[in-house]
């Protein structure tokens, strides 16, 4: 796995930033509105895009405004690998794991 999907997956092991480029993959938006259904500050929520942007983050200037936006390219190595079967058995999806049995042996 290259650094790159590392990097996207870390990104999106949060939450917050899971939920962060869910809502700007339906478009872009300020930082005020990314903040606001998350209860959290601003300060907070620009962290979250700094640590969000192997995940394809990018927030510009517009004014007084930084407006954010998803840069989809970001994430199509993860998607590609996952197609390619990172996380897929051969029939094509995802691969549960298996529990095996306890046997009474500690040893």
């Amino acid at each position: 796995m290259s650094a790159t999907i590392d990097l996207v997956f870390q990104a999106l092991a949060d939450p917050t930033r899971r939920a962060m480029v869910e809502r700007l993959s339906r478009g872009h938006a300020s930082v005020t509105e990314l903040a606001s259904p998350l209860r959290m500050s601003l300060p907070a929520v620009v962290q979250h895009l700094r640590s969000s942007k192997p995940a394809g983050s990018s927030a510009r200037k517009n004014g007084g405004a930084s407006a954010v936006r998803l840069e989809a390219s970001a994430l199509l190595d993860a998607e590609n690998w996952i197609a390619r079967g990172g996380l897929c058995g051969s029939a094509g999806s995802i691969a549960s794991p298996t529990i095996l049995p306890e046997t009474g042996n500690n040893d």
